[in-house]
């Protein structure tokens, strides 16, 4: 949930979230407090990026993976340290990945370092590009046959893909105004 400076956040972080290794570029520019954790930012890019969180997810900053600790998997707890433990200084890149099977890879950039404006509400999306791939239709590869599919009727998966879709996707549409009703609703710690 959006809120106004509640922990009295000394910074705000501007980042840019990139999917990886989809072209035309899939992205979304968001404004962050410093006091958020990394759990707290998982859960912002799922909203602005139209994930449903249904699978596990990494961070990877400075050689160090943080996630949700699990019984087969050893990362450090992402809902343990915050954003200004993690993030040094502007220009910074690091990767978050999602859904470990179909390997959804995201670079984010920290474009700037700013001052919070105290009657703004954080976090808040600023912008982005394109629709978020549908969940679990296959990675990147999954994606592009997806998209040749919903394109053509005469594609063999064409109505099969319609049918599981269940209802029209435009890969080009995003709305800052969705974006920002999806994080309305997102828990932040």
């Amino acid at each position: 949930m959006a809120s106004k400076q509640k922990k009295g956040s000394s910074t705000v972080y501007q980042l840019k979230i990139t999917l990886k290794g989809i072209r035309p570029p899939i992205w979304r520019r968001v404004i962050v407090p410093d006091f958020m954790t990394l759990q707290d930012l998982h859960s912002v890019i799922q909203a602005v990026m139209g994930w449903y969180d249904y699978h596990l997810y990494a961070f990877d900053i400075n050689g160090v993976e943080y996630g949700k600790p699990t019984d087969w998997d050893e990362v450090e707890d992402a809902g343990k340290v915050s954003l200004k433990q993690v993030i040094t200084r502007d220009k910074m890149k690091f990767n978050y990945t999602y859904d470990f099977g179909d390997d959804w890879e995201h670079q984010i950039l920290v474009e700037n370092i700013l001052q919070p404006e105290p009657s703004m509400a954080y976090p808040r999306c600023i912008g982005g590009r394109r629709a978020c791939p549908p969940e679990d239709c296959g990675g990147v590869w999954g994606y592009a046959e997806f998209l040749e599919a919903i394109s053509n009727p005469d594609h063999p998966e064409h109505e099969t893909m319609l049918e599981w879709i269940g209802e029209e996707f435009d890969p080009a549409e995003f709305s800052v105004d969705d974006a920002n009703e999806a994080l309305s609703s997102t828990r932040i710690a």
